[in-house]
């Protein structure tokens, strides 16, 4: 299992318990956040410590690899002093450092390709958290988005059929029909007028019409 398999089972069960308890949408993405932030974070120490172990298994190949120049030379020193004996043992002991050094540098070699597949991984893993934390925001702002929708909702609910509203329109109404009644009045008003007017104007054409009438008689 690699190091983001690990990671992400850790992640999907934290937020499964999350989701369990129902809990609020942008909680559960921070937590997430967090939790892969956490996960980088042992992820860069696991390729930091596999680092530090091919840094290791390199000093012990190269010092056995040193220890067999050393048998080597040895060896050239018995001979030329005439020991054949311990010239054949300084060369055993030098195969069995080169042997050793061999040992480790396939151990080397192993590790190194561990550390790269680490490092793909702790990559991989960061590109992830950077990705998140763009679509974080956006997320955050749908989810309050809607909450925002959701209170106007309700607020309209509520203020749908509210007894302060229903009052409200009975006093517009009331005071339409005071105002149609005023201007009702108005115009009665203005027809009485007309028609006392008139009453003068014909008033008046009598009177002449009987002055005319007595000068007519000589009265």
């Amino acid at each position: 299992m690699t190091l983001l398999d690990r990671i992400g089972r850790l992640i999907r069960a934290n937020l499964h318990d999350l989701l369990r308890r129902a809990e609020d949408p942008e909680k559960i993405i921070e937590e997430a956040l967090r939790e892969m932030k956490e996960a980088l974070k042992e992820a860069r120490q696991s390729v930091a410590e596999a680092m530090a172990e091919e840094k290791r298994l390199q000093r012990e190949r190269e010092s056995h690899l040193k220890e067999a120049g050393l048998w080597e030379e040895k060896a050239k020193e018995a001979l030329r002093a005439g020991r054949e004996d311990l010239a054949r043992e300084a060369l055993k002991r030098k195969k069995r450092a080169l042997d050793l050094a061999e040992g480790f540098r396939v151990q080397e070699e192993e590790q190194r390709a561990l550390v790269e597949r680490l490092v793909t991984q702790l990559k991989a893993l960061e590109a992830k958290i950077e990705e998140a934390e763009a679509r974080k925001k956006l997320l955050i702002a749908r989810k309050r988005g809607v909450e925002a929708a959701e209170a106007v909702r309700r607020m309209e609910s509520r203020l749908e059929g509210h007894p302060a509203l229903e009052a409200f329109e009975e006093m517009e109404a009331r005071i339409l029909a005071m105002e149609d009644r005023h201007e009702a009045l108005k115009e009665l008003d203005g027809a009485d007028l007309e028609k006392e007017l008139s009453a003068l104007s014909a008033d008046k054409a009598v009177e002449e019409e009987l002055k005319r009438l007595k000068e007519e008689l000589g009265q």
